[in-house]
């Protein structure tokens, strides 16, 4: 039977405009008919994956990059054989990985020695990294005659080299790759489905937008000069917001190449950043730092089962309660009807409650009392199903 780890988080935040949309306003939804704010998964999983690489929870060399610019990242290689002009090899890798034959684009000099760059964000782990720069080192001789066409064409890759390329590119061990899933269209041998799934967070009660009204004062104006030297405006708003992710722990795995220590300590780390990680849009004008009140791990067995129809009906402010508490009662009371209807003896949860009161039922499972107990007792869960 399938089994998942859960997160539902409750995280109320001040005045911020943390994801914004193509205009620079707070992000939002419909939901419940009630105009709601919104945090955008992708959001949520750029902050994640930007907490792996200054918080240490995972080894750079278990982490990717995503780029256009693979020369870039091979420049040290690439420069130590002699090639001049590296950015010759991202279109020597488009050429590489395609399997039908590329129809020649009729440019000019000019544009066709212009910097070359990937079709698309190519998420790439430290692991294949390395393997390519001993394969450029490996076959220098081979580089250096492609680094010098003036037109590089499919037809001048050896058919060898394509080969060593490919079989490269399907052996990432890269936490963040795994945890979020890469796709190249050009080599379906190298995708990765992701192990994990975030939900756009949403209020658990109705918002408007608000607006900032601000000026600047022009530190060099004269007397004379009298008024604003900026006026502008931004917009904001305040939310307590519901956040739910799920993950796939024995995807995870095998998204990891059966690597089961290295699997076990992505849990734990998935877990830590997915609850201190916190987007930075507009911080440095609102600076809203505000950790979660409540985080939930619940380990499901059969299907998902998201929790955010507990505020299908939004939440009322009250002058007695806060929203975070409120919502943490709606939460408990949701999980315990479909639980009923959809659960399986063997779920569990567990919990870092850090409301007023600790409102979260005793009955639902373990507290924790910090978030480093809450990611070890996640490990646990994940040990759990995969039987180590």
């Amino acid at each position: 039977m399938s089994a998942f780890l859960e997160f539902h988080i409750i995280q109320n935040f001040a005045p911020s405009n943390l994801n914004r949309d193509d205009t620079g306003s707070p992000k939002d939804a419909l939901f419940g008919g009630h105009r709601r704010a919104r945090v955008s998964s992708q959001c949520q999983k750029k902050s994640v994956r930007d907490y792996f690489k200054t918080s240490s929870l995972i080894e750079d060399r278990n982490l990717g990059i995503r780029t256009q610019h693979l020369d870039r990242v091979l420049n040290e290689a690439l420069v130590s054989i002699g090639v001049r002009d590296t950015s010759f090899f991202n279109e020597l890798v488009k050429l590489a990985l395609k399997t039908k034959k590329v129809k020649e684009d009729k440019k000019d000099d000019e544009e066709s020695n212009s910097e070359s760059k990937l079709s698309y964000l190519l998420f790439i782990s430290a692991t294949e990294i390395e393997a390519l720069a001993e394969l450029i080192k490996a076959d220098k001789e081979t580089l250096l005659v492609l680094a010098g066409k003036k037109k590089l064409k499919q037809n001048d890759i050896p058919e060898d080299f394509k080969e060593k390329l490919k079989k490269i590119l399907i052996k990432s061990r890269a936490v963040d790759i795994a945890l979020f899933g890469r796709m190249l269209a050009d080599l379906p041998k190298a995708n990765q489905d992701a192990a994990s799934q975030v939900a756009h967070a949403i209020s658990t009660h109705r918002v408007e937008r608000e607006f900032d009204y601000f000026t600047a004062v022009d530190d060099k104006s004269t007397e004379e000069e009298t008024g604003a030297g900026m006026i502008s405006q931004v917009e904001f708003n305040s939310a307590t917001f519901y956040r739910y992710a799920v993950l796939d722990v024995q995807k995870l795995l095998d998204n990891l190449q059966g690597d089961q220590e290295l699997t076990l300590s992505a849990v734990s780390a998935f877990t830590e950043a997915l609850v201190r990680a916190i987007p930075t849009g507009k911080q440095n004008s609102f600076a809203a730092h505000n950790p979660p009140a409540f985080v939930g791990i619940s380990l499901r067995y059969g299907a998902p089962l998201s929790l955010a129809n507990a505020f299908e009906k939004p939440v009322t402010p009250r002058v007695d309660q806060e929203l975070t508490v409120q919502s943490v009662e709606k939460l408990a009371a949701c999980d315990g009807r479909l639980s009923a209807g959809y659960g399986d003896d063997k779920d569990r949860w567990v919990a870092l409650d850090l409301t007023e009161g600790s409102v979260w039922p005793e009955d639902k499972g373990d507290k924790v009392k910090n978030l480093k107990e809450l990611a070890s007792e996640a490990r646990k869960l994940a040990e759990t199903l995969l039987g180590a």
